[in-house]
Protein backbone atom coordinates (compact mmCIF):
# COMPACT_ATOMS: atom_id res chain seq x y z
CA UNK A 1 0.00 0.00 0.00
CA UNK A 2 1.39 3.37 -1.02
CA UNK A 3 1.38 6.09 1.62
CA UNK A 4 -0.02 9.35 0.17
CA UNK A 5 2.21 12.41 0.03
CA UNK A 6 1.02 15.62 1.75
CA UNK A 7 -0.41 18.12 -0.76
CA UNK A 8 0.95 21.53 -1.66
CA UNK A 9 4.39 22.81 -0.61
CA UNK A 10 4.45 21.07 2.79
CA UNK A 11 7.18 18.52 1.79
CA UNK A 12 9.43 21.43 0.82
CA UNK A 13 8.74 23.09 4.18
CA UNK A 14 9.65 19.86 5.95
CA UNK A 15 12.96 19.77 4.05
CA UNK A 16 13.73 23.33 5.21
CA UNK A 17 12.82 22.37 8.78
CA UNK A 18 15.19 19.39 8.68
CA UNK A 19 17.99 21.69 7.47
CA UNK A 20 17.32 23.97 10.44
CA UNK A 21 17.58 21.01 12.84
CA UNK A 22 20.82 19.88 11.20
CA UNK A 23 22.26 23.40 11.56
CA UNK A 24 21.30 23.28 15.24
CA UNK A 25 23.29 20.08 15.77
CA UNK A 26 20.76 17.26 15.35
CA UNK A 27 21.95 14.22 13.32
CA UNK A 28 19.25 14.35 10.63
CA UNK A 29 19.54 14.05 6.87
CA UNK A 30 17.64 13.33 3.65
CA UNK A 31 16.47 9.96 4.94
CA UNK A 32 14.80 11.60 7.92
CA UNK A 33 13.12 14.08 5.57
CA UNK A 34 11.57 11.28 3.51
CA UNK A 35 10.41 9.48 6.66
CA UNK A 36 8.87 12.66 8.07
CA UNK A 37 7.01 13.42 4.83
CA UNK A 38 5.62 9.88 4.73
CA UNK A 39 4.51 10.20 8.36
CA UNK A 40 2.69 13.45 7.59
CA UNK A 41 0.98 11.77 4.64
CA UNK A 42 -0.68 9.26 6.96
CA UNK A 43 -2.17 11.79 9.42
CA UNK A 44 -4.42 14.82 9.41
CA UNK A 45 -1.91 17.66 9.05
CA UNK A 46 -4.47 20.20 10.25
CA UNK A 47 -4.51 18.47 13.66
CA UNK A 48 -1.91 20.34 15.67
CA UNK A 49 -0.81 17.59 18.03
CA UNK A 50 -0.70 14.92 15.34
CA UNK A 51 1.49 17.19 13.22
CA UNK A 52 3.88 17.86 16.12
CA UNK A 53 4.30 14.25 17.24
CA UNK A 54 4.63 12.93 13.70
CA UNK A 55 7.68 15.15 13.21
CA UNK A 56 8.96 14.47 16.72
CA UNK A 57 8.75 10.70 16.30
CA UNK A 58 10.65 10.71 13.02
CA UNK A 59 13.30 13.40 13.68
CA UNK A 60 14.20 12.99 17.38
CA UNK A 61 16.16 9.90 18.38
CA UNK A 62 17.84 10.98 21.63
CA UNK A 63 16.50 12.47 24.83
CA UNK A 64 18.89 15.43 24.85
CA UNK A 65 17.60 16.57 21.45
CA UNK A 66 14.02 17.13 22.63
CA UNK A 67 14.61 20.68 23.88
CA UNK A 68 16.30 21.72 20.62
CA UNK A 69 13.52 20.18 18.54
CA UNK A 70 10.79 21.90 20.55
CA UNK A 71 12.45 25.31 20.23
CA UNK A 72 13.08 24.79 16.50
CA UNK A 73 9.49 23.66 15.95
CA UNK A 74 8.04 26.73 17.61
CA UNK A 75 10.41 29.02 15.75
CA UNK A 76 9.81 27.49 12.32
CA UNK A 77 6.12 26.61 12.51
CA UNK A 78 5.16 29.63 14.67
CA UNK A 79 4.01 27.74 17.78
CA UNK A 80 0.90 25.85 16.56
CA UNK A 81 0.02 24.79 20.09
CA UNK A 82 -0.52 28.36 21.20
CA UNK A 83 -2.06 29.74 18.03
CA UNK A 84 -5.54 29.24 16.66
CA UNK A 85 -4.52 29.31 13.02
CA UNK A 86 -4.85 25.98 11.25
CA UNK A 87 -1.78 24.35 9.81
CA UNK A 88 -3.55 24.15 6.47
CA UNK A 89 -2.28 27.66 5.70
CA UNK A 90 1.25 26.23 5.56
CA UNK A 91 0.46 23.84 2.74
CA UNK A 92 0.99 26.49 0.04
CA UNK A 93 3.92 28.33 1.63
CA UNK A 94 7.57 27.57 1.16
CA UNK A 95 8.92 30.56 3.08
CA UNK A 96 7.98 31.76 6.56
CA UNK A 97 8.18 35.55 7.15
CA UNK A 98 10.71 36.62 9.76
CA UNK A 99 8.73 37.56 12.84
CA UNK A 100 9.73 37.81 16.43
CA UNK A 101 9.06 34.38 18.03
CA UNK A 102 6.68 34.28 20.95
CA UNK A 103 9.03 32.36 23.22
CA UNK A 104 12.76 32.87 23.51
CA UNK A 105 14.55 30.17 21.54
CA UNK A 106 18.14 29.08 22.16
CA UNK A 107 20.79 31.13 20.40
CA UNK A 108 21.70 28.22 18.16
CA UNK A 109 18.11 28.42 16.80
CA UNK A 110 18.04 32.14 16.18
CA UNK A 111 16.24 33.55 13.11
CA UNK A 112 19.68 33.89 11.48
CA UNK A 113 20.06 30.12 11.64
CA UNK A 114 16.58 29.72 10.16
CA UNK A 115 17.48 31.96 7.24
CA UNK A 116 20.75 30.08 6.67
CA UNK A 117 18.83 26.81 6.50
CA UNK A 118 16.67 28.08 3.62
CA UNK A 119 18.13 28.50 0.15
CA UNK A 120 17.24 31.62 -1.77
CA UNK A 121 16.30 33.79 1.23
CA UNK A 122 18.20 37.07 1.26
CA UNK A 123 19.24 38.69 4.57
CA UNK A 124 17.35 41.81 5.62
CA UNK A 125 18.75 45.32 5.27
CA UNK A 126 19.07 45.65 9.04
CA UNK A 127 21.47 42.71 9.10
CA UNK A 128 23.61 44.21 6.35
CA UNK A 129 23.77 47.57 8.12
CA UNK A 130 24.96 45.97 11.35
CA UNK A 131 28.02 44.35 9.76
CA UNK A 132 30.39 47.37 10.00
CA UNK A 133 29.44 47.80 13.66
CA UNK A 134 30.19 44.16 14.49
CA UNK A 135 33.51 44.29 12.68
CA UNK A 136 34.60 47.09 14.98
CA UNK A 137 34.99 44.51 17.77
CA UNK A 138 37.36 41.59 17.99
CA UNK A 139 35.38 38.36 17.41
CA UNK A 140 37.83 36.48 19.66
CA UNK A 141 37.21 38.80 22.59
CA UNK A 142 33.44 38.62 22.10
CA UNK A 143 33.57 34.81 22.00
CA UNK A 144 35.68 34.64 25.18
CA UNK A 145 33.14 36.63 27.17
CA UNK A 146 29.96 35.22 25.63
CA UNK A 147 27.80 32.92 27.72
CA UNK A 148 27.70 29.30 26.54
CA UNK A 149 23.90 29.36 26.66
CA UNK A 150 23.74 32.31 24.24
CA UNK A 151 26.14 30.89 21.64
CA UNK A 152 24.98 29.89 18.18
CA UNK A 153 25.87 26.50 16.71
CA UNK A 154 28.86 28.00 14.87
CA UNK A 155 30.10 29.76 18.00
CA UNK A 156 29.79 26.52 19.97
CA UNK A 157 32.10 24.85 17.43
CA UNK A 158 34.58 27.73 17.77
CA UNK A 159 34.44 27.43 21.55
CA UNK A 160 35.16 23.70 21.36
CA UNK A 161 38.19 24.38 19.15
CA UNK A 162 39.42 27.01 21.62
CA UNK A 163 39.04 24.55 24.49
CA UNK A 164 40.93 21.90 22.54
CA UNK A 165 43.89 24.28 22.11
CA UNK A 166 43.83 25.34 25.78
CA UNK A 167 47.09 24.49 27.54
CA UNK A 168 47.12 23.55 31.22
CA UNK A 169 50.42 23.72 33.07
CA UNK A 170 49.99 21.50 36.12
CA UNK A 171 52.98 22.14 38.35
CA UNK A 172 54.25 19.18 40.40
CA UNK A 173 53.64 19.03 44.15
CA UNK A 174 55.75 17.26 46.83
CA UNK A 175 54.77 13.64 47.47
CA UNK A 176 55.18 11.54 50.59
CA UNK A 177 57.82 9.23 49.12
CA UNK A 178 61.47 10.15 48.54
CA UNK A 179 63.91 9.55 45.70
CA UNK A 180 67.73 9.55 45.53
CA UNK A 181 69.24 12.98 45.04
CA UNK A 182 72.97 13.92 45.16
CA UNK A 183 72.24 17.10 47.13
CA UNK A 184 69.09 16.08 48.93
CA UNK A 185 68.07 17.49 52.30
CA UNK A 186 67.77 14.08 54.00
CA UNK A 187 70.22 11.24 54.53
CA UNK A 188 69.10 7.93 53.04
CA UNK A 189 70.23 5.50 55.75
CA UNK A 190 69.22 2.38 53.83
CA UNK A 191 71.26 3.25 50.74
CA UNK A 192 74.12 4.52 52.92
CA UNK A 193 74.43 1.18 54.77
CA UNK A 194 74.05 -0.79 51.56
CA UNK A 195 76.86 1.21 49.93
CA UNK A 196 79.14 0.87 52.98
CA UNK A 197 79.21 -2.93 52.54
CA UNK A 198 81.41 -2.51 49.47
CA UNK A 199 84.10 -0.63 51.40
CA UNK A 200 83.74 -2.38 54.75
CA UNK A 201 82.32 0.72 56.35
CA UNK A 202 85.41 2.86 55.80
CA UNK A 203 84.94 5.40 54.44
CA UNK A 204 81.18 5.81 54.93
CA UNK A 205 79.74 7.62 51.91
CA UNK A 206 76.50 9.37 52.83
CA UNK A 207 73.65 8.86 50.39
CA UNK A 208 71.02 11.57 50.25
CA UNK A 209 67.39 11.77 49.19
CA UNK A 210 64.69 14.39 48.57
CA UNK A 211 60.90 14.23 48.35
CA UNK A 212 59.43 13.08 45.08
CA UNK A 213 57.28 15.46 43.09
CA UNK A 214 54.20 14.57 41.08
CA UNK A 215 51.41 16.40 39.32
CA UNK A 216 48.35 16.82 41.52
CA UNK A 217 45.36 14.57 40.98
CA UNK A 218 42.31 16.37 39.60
CA UNK A 219 38.85 14.91 40.13
CA UNK A 220 35.88 16.49 38.33
CA UNK A 221 32.28 15.88 39.41
CA UNK A 222 30.01 17.35 36.70
CA UNK A 223 26.26 17.85 37.00
CA UNK A 224 24.40 16.79 33.81
CA UNK A 225 20.86 17.64 34.91
CA UNK A 226 18.41 19.60 32.76
CA UNK A 227 19.34 22.95 34.28
CA UNK A 228 23.02 22.35 33.39
CA UNK A 229 22.44 21.22 29.79
CA UNK A 230 23.99 24.23 28.04
CA UNK A 231 27.12 24.11 30.22
CA UNK A 232 27.80 20.42 30.82
CA UNK A 233 28.03 19.83 27.07
CA UNK A 234 30.87 22.36 26.73
CA UNK A 235 32.56 21.43 30.01
CA UNK A 236 32.87 17.80 28.94
CA UNK A 237 35.08 19.05 26.09
CA UNK A 238 37.19 20.87 28.67
CA UNK A 239 37.51 17.74 30.81
CA UNK A 240 38.40 15.69 27.72
CA UNK A 241 41.25 18.11 26.94
CA UNK A 242 42.30 18.00 30.59
CA UNK A 243 42.27 14.19 30.67
CA UNK A 244 44.49 13.93 27.60
CA UNK A 245 46.88 16.65 28.82
CA UNK A 246 47.60 15.16 32.26
CA UNK A 247 47.98 11.67 33.66
CA UNK A 248 45.98 12.01 36.89
CA UNK A 249 42.58 13.36 35.87
CA UNK A 250 39.36 11.54 36.78
CA UNK A 251 35.93 12.66 35.58
CA UNK A 252 32.51 11.70 36.95
CA UNK A 253 29.06 12.85 35.87
CA UNK A 254 25.93 12.74 37.94
CA UNK A 255 22.24 13.47 37.66
CA UNK A 256 20.26 10.93 39.61
CA UNK A 257 23.27 8.58 39.82
CA UNK A 258 27.08 8.78 39.70
CA UNK A 259 28.93 7.50 36.62
CA UNK A 260 32.70 7.28 36.07
CA UNK A 261 33.58 8.33 32.49
CA UNK A 262 37.36 8.63 32.90
CA UNK A 263 38.21 5.74 30.58
CA UNK A 264 35.80 6.97 27.93
CA UNK A 265 37.40 10.44 27.88
CA UNK A 266 40.90 9.01 27.36
CA UNK A 267 40.06 8.47 23.70
CA UNK A 268 42.01 11.06 21.69
CA UNK A 269 39.06 11.61 19.34
CA UNK A 270 36.78 13.96 21.25
CA UNK A 271 33.71 13.22 19.10
CA UNK A 272 34.06 9.47 19.51
CA UNK A 273 34.74 9.85 23.25
CA UNK A 274 31.68 12.03 23.89
CA UNK A 275 29.50 9.80 21.73
CA UNK A 276 30.44 6.85 23.94
CA UNK A 277 29.73 8.94 27.01
CA UNK A 278 26.30 9.80 25.60
CA UNK A 279 25.41 6.13 25.10
CA UNK A 280 26.84 4.98 28.44
CA UNK A 281 25.31 7.57 30.78
CA UNK A 282 21.59 7.00 31.33
CA UNK A 283 20.49 10.02 33.39
CA UNK A 284 21.07 12.92 30.98
CA UNK A 285 19.16 16.17 31.54
CA UNK A 286 16.88 14.89 34.27
CA UNK A 287 16.75 15.66 37.97
CA UNK A 288 19.70 16.19 40.33
CA UNK A 289 20.53 14.28 43.50
CA UNK A 290 23.69 16.04 44.67
CA UNK A 291 23.77 14.50 48.14
CA UNK A 292 23.37 10.95 46.83
CA UNK A 293 26.07 11.51 44.18
CA UNK A 294 28.57 12.87 46.72
CA UNK A 295 27.75 10.00 49.08
CA UNK A 296 28.42 7.44 46.31
CA UNK A 297 31.74 9.09 45.49
CA UNK A 298 32.83 9.23 49.15
CA UNK A 299 32.02 5.56 49.69
CA UNK A 300 33.39 4.08 46.46
CA UNK A 301 36.09 6.38 45.08
CA UNK A 302 37.47 8.88 47.59
CA UNK A 303 40.06 6.57 49.20
CA UNK A 304 41.38 5.51 45.80
CA UNK A 305 41.58 8.91 44.11
CA UNK A 306 41.93 11.62 46.74
CA UNK A 307 45.34 10.68 48.13
CA UNK A 308 48.43 12.81 47.55
CA UNK A 309 46.68 16.20 47.60
CA UNK A 310 43.92 15.89 45.01
CA UNK A 311 41.96 18.91 43.78
CA UNK A 312 38.22 18.32 43.35
CA UNK A 313 36.14 20.35 40.87
CA UNK A 314 32.43 20.22 41.68
CA UNK A 315 30.44 21.52 38.69
CA UNK A 316 26.80 22.16 39.58
CA UNK A 317 24.29 24.95 40.00
CA UNK A 318 23.28 23.62 43.41
CA UNK A 319 19.64 23.05 42.44
CA UNK A 320 18.76 19.75 44.10
CA UNK A 321 15.48 17.93 43.68
CA UNK A 322 15.70 16.50 47.22
CA UNK A 323 15.88 19.91 48.86
CA UNK A 324 19.55 19.70 49.81
CA UNK A 325 19.19 16.54 51.89
CA UNK A 326 22.58 15.12 52.89
CA UNK A 327 24.60 17.65 50.87
CA UNK A 328 26.31 19.44 53.75
CA UNK A 329 27.53 16.28 55.49
CA UNK A 330 28.83 14.67 52.29
CA UNK A 331 30.45 17.90 51.06
CA UNK A 332 32.21 18.31 54.43
CA UNK A 333 33.53 14.76 54.21
CA UNK A 334 34.71 15.36 50.66
CA UNK A 335 36.46 18.58 51.65
CA UNK A 336 38.38 16.82 54.44
CA UNK A 337 39.54 14.12 52.02
CA UNK A 338 41.01 16.37 49.31
CA UNK A 339 43.54 19.16 49.16
CA UNK A 340 41.10 21.72 47.75
CA UNK A 341 37.39 21.67 46.85
CA UNK A 342 36.43 24.16 44.13
CA UNK A 343 32.77 24.72 43.30
CA UNK A 344 32.14 25.81 39.70
CA UNK A 345 28.70 27.38 39.45
CA UNK A 346 27.24 28.86 36.22
CA UNK A 347 24.67 30.81 38.25
CA UNK A 348 27.42 33.15 39.44
CA UNK A 349 27.23 34.86 36.04
CA UNK A 350 24.30 36.82 37.44
CA UNK A 351 25.18 39.89 39.46
CA UNK A 352 22.04 39.44 41.56
CA UNK A 353 22.94 35.88 42.51
CA UNK A 354 21.85 35.00 46.04
CA UNK A 355 22.09 31.62 47.85
CA UNK A 356 18.35 31.03 48.18
CA UNK A 357 18.08 27.36 47.16
CA UNK A 358 18.57 24.79 49.92
CA UNK A 359 21.27 22.95 47.97
CA UNK A 360 23.28 26.13 47.45
CA UNK A 361 23.05 27.08 51.12
CA UNK A 362 24.21 23.60 52.12
CA UNK A 363 27.20 23.58 49.75
CA UNK A 364 28.49 27.11 50.18
CA UNK A 365 30.08 26.78 53.69
CA UNK A 366 31.83 23.52 52.78
CA UNK A 367 33.85 24.56 49.71
CA UNK A 368 37.27 26.25 49.57
CA UNK A 369 36.44 28.34 46.52
CA UNK A 370 33.27 29.33 44.64
CA UNK A 371 33.88 30.31 41.02
CA UNK A 372 31.73 31.08 37.97
CA UNK A 373 31.99 28.86 34.89
CA UNK A 374 29.89 30.09 31.97
CA UNK A 375 32.23 31.20 29.16
CA UNK A 376 35.70 30.69 27.71
CA UNK A 377 37.20 33.40 29.88
CA UNK A 378 36.08 31.61 33.04
CA UNK A 379 37.63 28.35 31.76
CA UNK A 380 40.93 30.14 31.09
CA UNK A 381 40.86 31.53 34.62
CA UNK A 382 40.12 28.04 35.96
CA UNK A 383 43.12 26.65 34.05
CA UNK A 384 45.27 29.33 35.68
CA UNK A 385 43.95 28.43 39.13
CA UNK A 386 44.69 24.73 38.58
CA UNK A 387 48.21 25.60 37.43
CA UNK A 388 48.78 27.62 40.60
CA UNK A 389 47.74 24.73 42.85
CA UNK A 390 51.18 23.16 42.59
CA UNK A 391 53.09 26.23 43.76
Amino acid sequence: MTIPTPPGRLPENVAHFVRLLRAAGLPVGPGHTITAVRALGSIDVTAKRQFYWALHGTLVARREHRHIFESAFRLFWRDPFGADEALATLLSRSQIPHEQPRSRAPARLSPESETAARPGVEPSRETVQEIPVRMAFSPTEVLRSKDFEEMTAHEVLQAKEAIRSLRLDLRPVPARRHEPHPRGRFIDMRRTLRTSVRTGGCPLPLQRKSPKTRRPTIVALCDISGSMEAYSRILLHFFHALTNAADRVHTFVFGTRLTNITRLLRDRDVDRALDRVGTTVQDWYGGTRIGAALNAFNLQWSRRLLAQGAVVLLVTDGLDREGGEGIRMQARRLRKSCRRLIWLNPLLRYRAFAPKAAGIRALLPEVDEHRAVHNLESLEQLAGVLSEQGR
